[in-house]
């Protein structure tokens, strides 16, 4: 998959260095993989929900989340943010979506 864009991660993780391996660990797994559909993806990513239009993954242990839009045609994956399992559970990321 090609993923878009590796900054987020490396902003999130420079600010919360604990994020550094588990984010590096997703990112190199998603480059190397071609997932077809979510339930394809949910083989490798078992706790990955879909809500609202998005993938949400669960980073260093349920930690963190890191929300993408996933276009499985396309073989892109989004990263839209990377946050706090407390900065996710406020919901703000919903609302300050872009389509």
């Amino acid at each position: 998959m090609h993923v878009i864009a590796k900054p987020i991660l490396i902003e999130f993780w420079t600010k919360h260095p604990d994020a550094k391996h588990s984010l590096g660990a997703w990112y190199r797994t998603m480059k190397m993989e071609v997932f077809s559909d979510f339930n394809d993806l949910r083989a490798t990513f078992a706790s990955a929900d879909y809500v609202d239009g998005l993938t949400v993954f669960n980073i260093g242990g349920n930690k963190y989340r890191l929300i993408a839009s996933i276009h499985y045609n396309r073989h892109k994956v989004y990263i839209r943010a990377v946050l706090t399992h407390e900065e996710y559970d406020r919901d703000g990321w919903k609302r300050n979506r872009r389509n």
